[in-house]
């Protein structure tokens, strides 16, 4: 099934908990702190729909027609497919949209590939893991997950447990139908507008936590959950014109409260296993299959970051500097870097012993910590090109409104063959991106999504081929022996 964007805001019209401060919000689909982001999630499943994009965007198995971030890869030819929508959909968002919806279908893409894993935890898991793909994948369900702990109890003291039960999420009870669960997870990215969300860890969990290493899967109106939202910067956005990201596709932070919420084993897939809740992802292709997504995702932005610093340029009438050159060409190179790596993971993909053919995980940390630690530094590049022109502009766009002030504006801020208009229109869309509180958001989740720099560096670490290396330095030690000649 596929769903329509209106399809998808009524799903989503469901009676949920979500509260910004202490206020309750009855639809996200028509609250001003919700409501176009939520519209804007909505295109994305009318546009995969289309006609035009129907042959990407869309798979068939068994005669079932479903989307194509679902598809099991068994080929190369698959993996481009699955790039391909990937790439379309972070080019209609300008990827600015983290947890879209083919992000998490990419994790259980890779987890349903390897059942037997999940097995091993628990006779029958496997059989709750090919379920619930199946279930994703039919009802074209929008999932966010959320697998990491509150900060100060991700290894809690034992002395601070014992003066009250940790806030993390865990099984206080479980029965013949199922497990109660009570607790906080983070972080819920995107979770305000998800139909589900998946609990687990891709934190270590550690031993005597055992009722900590739950993973399952909760709808979002599940009596007993809430959503405890940031700041929502599209509630404070004045207008498109001034804040044209802000206002479209801010799509939420989320700490989510589980008050002893039922689960059924069904939607149990990790219990009383430290060591096998983060596994499930890091030994099954779930987690790379994932982070391929994102990491097609920030090319998607990196293209539009670097589009805006070639406007300003222009805009600026620096283009022809050299300094402005060499800093543009750079620009243009890491781009390019980024586009290589992903291209990469999936020309250089892995054989999966289950027959299915899978992204290069090598190649997809690279990315990740490529775009860990590019992110910042471009962004600065690009404020620097800016200026101080962004600080000359009127406060907002309510100046247009105003004749007189509108006359007088397009006077003295135009530029030649460029009207005012057109340049504050510019430095607003570039502020917004690089500086605004949006932007702030931004630089945030860019640098820890996938976990802080350190988290990467070992992501690499793990999957080097460092027997191959060192071989190499034996294979060279090995044309001299150990004697003092004197060379010839």
């Amino acid at each position: 099934m596929l769903l329509t964007g209106q399809e998808y805001l009524e799903s989503i019209r469901d009676g949920r908990k979500v509260y910004v401060g202490r206020e309750l919000v009855e639809d996200v689909t028509t609250h001003p702190a919700f409501r176009n982001a939520a519209h804007s999630f909505a295109m994305i499943y009318d546009r995969k729909r289309a006609p035009e994009n129907r042959e990407v965007m869309t798979a068939e198995e068994d005669g079932e027609t479903f989307s194509s971030y679902f598809l099991l890869p068994r080929t190369r030819e698959d993996l481009h497919k699955r790039y391909e929508t990937h790439r379309r959909i972070a080019s209609w968002t300008h990827g600015l949209l983290g947890r879209s919806p083919d992000n998490f279908p990419s994790y259980v893409t890779g987890l349903v590939m390897d059942p037997a894993m999940f097995d091993q935890i628990r006779q029958g898991f496997g059989e709750n893991i090919k379920k619930y793909y199946r279930h994703m994948r039919a009802n074209d369900i929008f999932a966010s997950h959320t697998v990491t702990n509150p900060q100060g109890w991700r290894l809690p003291n034992p002395k601070d447990a014992e003066k009250r039960t940790p806030p993390t999420l865990r099984v206080v009870d479980e029965d013949d139908s199922g497990v109660t669960i009570n607790g906080l997870k983070m972080l819920g990215t995107a979770t305000a507008f998800c139909h589900e969300t998946w609990c687990g860890n891709l934190q270590p969990v550690a031993p005597g936590q055992e009722k900590e290493s739950i993973t399952c899967v909760v709808p979002l109106n599940a009596p007993g959950v809430s959503i405890w939202s940031r700041k929502p910067y599209e509630k404070y956005a004045v207008s498109e014109f001034d804040n044209p990201l802000a206002s479209r596709f801010d799509e939420n932070d989320a700490a989510v409260l589980f008050e002893n919420v039922k689960v059924p084993w069904e939607r149990v897939f990790c219990h009383d296993n430290v060591e096998m809740t983060r596994a499930i992802y890091m030994r099954t292709p779930g987690h790379a299959m994932a982070n391929h997504q994102a990491n097609v995702r920030f090319l998607e932005k990196l293209k539009l970051i670097v589009g805006i610093a070639s406007k300003v340029a222009d805009m600026n009438g620096a283009r022809n500097v050299p300094a402005v050159q060499f800093t543009l060409g750079r620009l243009a190179a890491m781009e390019a870097t980024l586009e290589g790596l992903i291209m990469g993971q999936i020309n250089s993909g892995e054989a999966h012993p289950n027959g299915y053919h899978t992204v290069n995980r090598r190649y997809v940390y690279a990315a990740l910590h490529w775009c860990t630690n590019h992110h910042s530094e471009i962004c600065d590049t690009v404020r620097e090109l800016m200026g101080a022109g962004v600080f000359q502009m009127p406060a907002d766009a309510s100046v247009l409104e105003d004749e007189t002030l509108r006359d007088t504006f397009e006077t003295y801020w135009s530029a030649p063959g460029q009207s005012a208009r057109e340049r504050m229109k510019l430095l607003n869309l570039a502020w917004d991106l690089l500086g605004s509180d949006f932007a702030g958001r931004h630089m945030q989740y860019e640098k820890f999504y996938a976990g802080p720099g350190f988290v990467m560096n070992g992501y690499s670490y793990q999957t080097g081929p460092w027997t191959e290396w060192e071989g190499r330095v034996d294979d060279l030690l090995g044309t001299y022996d150990t004697t003092a000649k004197p060379h010839k």
